[in-house]
């Protein structure tokens, strides 16, 4: 099983052998350390638990938790993994090139904050029109009729928009720098700048 943690550093594009540009984000790959197995008997599931980047002034339960490893990373996120994925011990650095150019991969990561927000922003409803006395423009109209006397749940409302997790699935790999640690997948994934991405193969 392919699978880092990386961090957004942005979006730039890149020129093909046909002369064609192709949006590509970039992420910086700084070497992942696998910190922890875990498996179904001790568990309950099967997981690999990777640390990424130096972390300071950890706390001691983290300490004793990460000292196999012989790291002290600052984030730390689990990849679910099968029993046909191959074992990787404890302490092993997985860098970019775990992936090659042309591979498929999901992007996880926290979208952007918008905060409150109503349903032209959020939902893409039509403004009311501004002519023959109507005073209804940004409103979101009616949200119910007379029977039965309540909401249902999920309607389109207006409400906090974004700061979600959202995964992006199939971008293709576009290019791998070991000298930088960086990887560019094509197309935008989620998240802003400086912002916590998990890679992982595409199944």
């Amino acid at each position: 099983m392919k699978a880092l943690i990386t961090r957004k550093i942005g979006m730039t594009s890149v020129i093909n052998e046909d002369g064609e540009a192709t949006a590509v984000t970039l992420l910086s790959a700084t070497p992942n350390t696998v910190t922890q197995i875990k498996d179904t008997e001790r568990d309950g599931y099967q997981a690999l638990q990777l640390g990424f980047e130096q972390g300071k002034n950890v706390a001691k339960p983290q300490q004793g938790h990460f000292k196999a490893a012989l790291v002290m990373p600052k984030i730390i996120r689990e990849f679910r993994i099968n029993n046909d994925d191959e074992q990787t011990p404890v302490g092993e650095k997985l860098s970019a090139d775990i992936f090659n150019v042309g591979d498929t991969v999901d992007a996880t990561g926290i979208s952007k904050g918008k905060g409150f927000a109503g349903t032209i922003k959020r939902h893409n409803f039509k403004r009311g029109r501004k002519t023959h006395g109507g005073r209804s423009y940004r409103r979101p109209g009616s949200i119910g009729s007379m029977y039965p006397q309540h909401i249902f749940k999920g309607k389109k409302m207006a409400g906090q928009m974004g700061n979600k997790q959202r995964t992006v699935r199939h971008l293709e790999v576009a290019l791998i720098d070991m000298d930088l640690n960086v990887i560019g997948v094509k197309g935008a994934v989620p998240g802003p700048n400086k912002g916590i991405v998990m890679l992982k193969e595409a199944k």
